[in-house]
């Protein structure tokens, strides 16, 4: 793997599409999965408040 200039390191010998692709796949899955998992905490939070009121409010209304 000896590349003698920069454009024939970034064509990969012929496969510098599917490489570059992968990466690009793949950098693109790493920024995304962290905002994924944020939005996803919030919803599961929001869940488990509204939950946590209802029965709280079930409580009250059995006294």
């Amino acid at each position: 793997m000896i590349w003698g200039s920069a454009s024939e390191f970034f064509a990969m010998g012929g496969y510098g599409l599917y490489v570059w692709g992968s990466f690009g796949m793949c950098a693109v899955a790493m920024a995304l999965e962290p905002v994924l998992v944020a939005r996803r905490e919030k919803s599961i939070v929001q869940s488990l408040r509204r939950r946590a009121q209802a029965n709280k409010f079930d409580k009250e209304d059995h006294q």
